[in-house]
């Protein structure tokens, strides 16, 4: 992917499918992050990416 990082991971065969990518892409967006998510049908996973010159602080833990 160019022009882009990767956050995390999530595998798309989950029972919840892509709920997990999209609550923690939704909680770095609430941290004023821009991230997104992306499927990667090469490893069959979703990926929370944001662009690559984005400053990304670590997530906070409840």
């Amino acid at each position: 992917m160019n022009g882009r990082k990767v956050l995390e991971r999530f595998p798309a065969g989950g029972p919840r499918g892509s709920w997990p990518a999209e609550e923690f892409a939704h909680a770095r967006r609430m941290e004023g992050t821009p991230a997104e998510v992306v499927m990667d049908l090469a490893t069959d996973a979703f990926l929370v990416v944001v662009p690559a010159d984005t400053a990304v602080s670590s997530p906070s833990v409840p």
